[in-house]
């Protein structure tokens, strides 16, 4: 069976192939209702831990904190990464395996699937476009270990495009070719990217976005709109525990997603979190000049993907439309600042929550007749030194707008042959946004492990490379190092290092393996606020 699975801030939705047909999964929740989504919560209790529909059954007894949001800590996790709630440590990929095994459950228990013990399921994984390769791999490495066979990753905006062309393929027949500027605000993440469509292929032209700005960041801002008008205190607000935090949001998402445009106040109930604080109202004109600059800043990184050209053209594309999908989308001044931007091009999609999902399960269904060409949306490479070792430059191995290759591709590869000139090869690996003067990373940088390589023959037997001093030599017997680094149809990157006179050699899977243990924690109420 294969599924489209949208690994959400908020929701998890999931869609099937089904004959051309591509239908939402349905859940059984605890209220006797039936969801089209599935909650990634946990709860925690002394060292126990619940997921999904339990978590949500958790938040109504005593002892349990309930943790929502859990895939905005991947942007800064690592295989090492642990994450702290209520006094407990966790390791991060515990929690992503039992998040993913409790989905997996759930689909064969308590879904309209109706599927066995015994079902494989063959699933398509959305992330954010701007998510980086540790992002990427702990999502894979958790649905794998879960059960799931991983045909592939997908940017999510990506997959937005896949079922808007799905859904508008008549019109865009008659056109050897359109784009599409996809606009997917979600739970916690806002990403942004330039399709162009065609009658069998699709390809993505650019792609940029705002880890931190989403759905979550409304339901904060109406949070502490609320705190102000009840008068509730600095030293009140920092002394509420986590599960009054998540109820606070989960009461703010409830009535922001409420909101229609002819809406005046928006009424808070604070007794949800304190018995003894008030029902209030917050105007909805002053929560909507709350959230201004943040979707300014959406708008802001939209008008940067459209101006994107294609390698060989000397002018601009405009595209067929303006594609909004993503569930903070719904948000009434969102859809108000889109039109004065963008005017009559903006279409909101009837899926706003799911059209992820379902362009996932388009992509999984190999019967479907689309392809999608990726491109990386960063610059990838590593620091090498420079002018004899006076310097230190910046190789640029994979460039951002380069095309990923297909699954059925062999992956990219660059490869570089040197004399190294030192004992221990230190690589230093890093992604960008942007490359400013000279070829230096600018904008939004992300700092990968570094590996090292012995190329003395001495140190081969060596454990660990770590406490060994690099020093420059002037023969290191090793004589010519090939350096080969790769990247696969899903954005995952290795290196293979060889000594040609002896073949040496060695492989890494590269991203932030090696770090140590780091600490993660779900955020407080007001910090985000505060710290911007």
């Amino acid at each position: 069976m294969k599924l489209g699975i949208d690994f959400g801030t908020t929701r998890i939705v999931v869609a099937h192939a089904d004959r051309g047909n591509y239908p939402l999964v349905t859940f059984d929740a605890p209220d006797s209702t039936s969801r089209d989504w599935f909650p990634p919560l946990l709860a925690v209790r002394h060292e126990q831990l619940l997921f999904g529909w339990q978590a949500w059954e958790a938040q109504e007894e005593a002892g349990w904190t309930v943790v929502r949001s859990i895939k905005r800590l991947l942007a800064a996790g690592g295989p090492q990464t642990r994450i702290e709630v209520a006094g407990e440590s966790f390791p991060l990929t515990d929690v992503l395996f039992g998040m993913a095994n409790s989905l997996r459950a759930a689909l064969m228990g308590q879904s309209s699937l109706e599927a066995s013990s015994k079902e494989r399921f063959e699933v398509e994984l959305g992330v954010p476009a701007n998510a980086n390769s540790n992002q990427r791999f702990l999502t894979v490495e958790a649905f794998r270990a879960a059960g799931f066979e991983v045909l592939g990753l997908l940017n999510e905006p990506s997959a937005a495009a896949m079922e808007f062309a799905h859904g508008q393929r008549s019109p865009f027949q008659k056109k050897e070719r359109a784009r599409l500027l996809v606009y997917d605000l979600g739970g916690g993440t806002f990403d942004a990217s330039l399709v162009e469509l065609t009658r069998g292929e699709h390809t993505v032209i650019a792609s940029a976005g705002n880890a931190t700005c989403g759905g979550d960041d409304f339901d904060e801002l109406l949070a502490s709109l609320a705190l102000d008008e009840a008068g509730i205190s600095e030293d009140e607000r920092e002394g509420m525990k986590q599960a009054e935090v998540f109820q606070l949001h989960e009461e703010c998402q409830r009535r922001k997603e409420g909101l229609h445009p002819n809406t005046r106040q928006i009424a808070i109930d604070l007794g949800l979190v304190r018995p003894a604080w008030p029902e209030i109202s917050v105007a909805a004109a002053k929560f909507y000049d709350a959230c201004r600059p943040l979707v300014g800043e959406t708008l802001r990184i939209a008008g940067e993907v459209l101006t994107t050209r294609s390698p060989g053209e000397n002018c601009d594309v405009t595209p067929e439309a303006l594609y909004v999908t993503g569930g903070g989308s719904e948000l009434p001044l969102i859809g108000r600042m889109l039109r004065e931007t963008f005017g009559r091009k903006v279409r909101r999609s009837a899926y706003t929550r799911s059209a992820t999902a379902i362009g996932l399960a388009i992509q999984a269904d190999a019967q479907s007749g689309y392809r999608l060409r990726e491109q990386f949306s960063r610059y990838f490479g590593v620091w090498r030194e420079g002018e004899g070792g006076q310097t230190i430059v910046f190789d640029p191995l994979f460039a951002k707008g380069l095309t990923l290759p297909n699954p059925d591709e062999p992956p990219l590869s660059i490869n570089r042959r040197y004399l190294p000139v030192h004992n221990v090869g230190h690589y230093r690996y890093l992604e960008c946004s942007r490359l400013g003067s000279g070829g230096r990373p600018e904008g939004d940088i992300t700092v990968w492990d570094e590996i090292r390589f012995p190329f003395d023959p001495a140190l081969r037997s060596e454990a660990s490379l770590t406490g060994v001093p690099v020093r420059r030599v002037a023969n290191t017997s090793a004589g010519e190092v090939e350096e080969r680094t790769s990247c696969d149809s899903n954005g995952m990157l290795a290196v293979e290092l060889t000594t040609i006179s002896d073949q040496f050699h060695r492989e890494f899977r590269l991203g932030r393996w090696s770090a140590a243990e780091t600490s993660v924690a779900p955020a407080r109420l007001g910090r985000r606020r505060r710290r911007a």
